[in-house]
């Protein structure tokens, strides 16, 4: 192919043809080029792309094309560059100004060689496939290990990994063509509660609620009862479900809440999904509840004060025996009418007094001189 003005080398399947592109000189022909040549994969030579983009620009007037014109010779130096549309793009407007195009950083730079082979990669992945992909540092004890225990030297590069290196060999392409990971699909964790213990500050109004199963027979589950403590008064509320469903327990939970002589502002409980759902968050929401919390990990006493109530009131009253679901009804109707009354009336509690040491500690101590009953 003859030489007329400036060639531009491309190349092909291993090839270089030297194309005269002085004789495109209307956009027919680079229409005709484009049918003409969408079978081969030419690529310009990466010192020689901007020279080109930028004599291309100005021999077509590209400013002055319509829109389907511009896309015509944006597809043609997209083919014959290799350049994305978004680069390309951005030459363009780049080689439209009057300074000349020309790369914006050096020509070479400096580049650091890999100290990790594909065959790592692979070998890592290997290895990864054996033991079930460990956490990183028990994978580099075992490659570690493979190396200086058992003599193998394929591991001697991957004993010396760090860590953290190792995870971005992990995310190689190689690594993803030995080794192919599928995970289950996660569920997305929505917050209900707030992870803290409770801050009533001497008000009134803080509840402390769990549950407690009335024992199992014969593979059947016996009924369930709801106990509220308040965290000041210590007023106590027992009720009785027959199963803790959302059918059976927010109903009754309700009315439990209804039935304290004031003002409901906190709701604590442990991390049971009987409690920590959103049906529960709106029934507290509908009665202007206005702290939802759960216990914390690894702080027993977050809920202590209901779960000493169960074993102090409940077990001791209704034991450990199994009481029948279908019985729900009438053990629910008599702690409304006779324990709860029974409890908060009658029944005297052990009120703490705080006490505080020279070196700032805390020490809580029951006094005779404050047991009382809640109201």
């Amino acid at each position: 192919m003859s030489l007329e003005g400036a060639s531009e080398s491309i190349m092909m399947q291993g090839m270089v043809i030297d194309m005269n592109d002085a004789k495109l000189r209307t956009l027919d022909q680079v229409r005709a080029f484009l049918q003409g040549t969408v079978a081969l994969d030419l690529c310009l030579r990466a010192e020689e792309r901007y020279e080109f983009v930028a004599r291309t620009v100005r021999r077509f007037g590209y400013a002055r094309l319509s829109r389907a014109d511009k896309g015509l010779v944006l597809r043609f130096l997209m083919h014959v560059s290799g350049y994305s549309r978004q680069r390309m793009t951005r030459l363009v407007a780049r080689a439209q100004q009057p300074v000349a195009l020309v790369k914006r950083y050096r020509a070479s730079r400096t580049s650091f060689g890999r100290t990790y082979s594909e065959a790592d990669v692979r070998l890592l992945a290997h290895t990864d496939s054996l033991h079930g992909t460990l956490s990183g540092p028990a994978t580099k004890k075992l490659m570690e290990r493979a190396y200086r225990v058992f003599g193998d030297e394929r591991y001697q590069r991957l004993a010396t990994i760090s860590v953290g290196h190792l995870y971005n060999l992990r995310k190689r392409a190689g690594y993803g063509r030995v080794r192919h990971l599928r995970t289950k699909t996660r569920t997305a964790h929505i917050a209900i509660g707030q992870r803290r213990a409770p801050a009533p500050d001497n008000r009134p109004g803080f509840l402390r609620v769990d549950s407690v199963h009335q024992g199992d027979q014969d593979g059947l589950k016996g009924l369930y009862h709801i106990n509220a403590v308040d965290c000041v008064t210590q007023y106590q509320a027992i009720a009785s479900c027959q199963q803790i469903s959302e059918a059976f327990l927010l109903p009754v939970l309700e009315a439990l809440l209804q039935s304290f002589p004031f003002n409901i502002l906190g709701f604590h409980v442990d991390n049971g999904s009987e409690y920590i759902n959103h049906r529960v968050a709106e029934l507290l929401n509908k009665l202007l509840v206005e702290q939802f919390t759960k216990s914390r990990p690894r702080h027993s006493n977050d809920n202590a004060l209901v779960e000493s109530k169960n074993g102090a009131v409940i077990r001791k009253h209704f034991g450990y025996s199994h009481i029948p679901q279908r019985y729900a009804r009438l053990v629910n109707a008599h702690c409304a009418e006779h324990l709860n009354p029974y409890l908060n009336y009658h029944r005297p509690c052990l009120f703490p007094e705080t006490l505080t040491d020279a070196k700032g500690r805390e020490r809580k101590r029951y006094p005779y001189t404050l047991i009382d009953d809640p109201l």
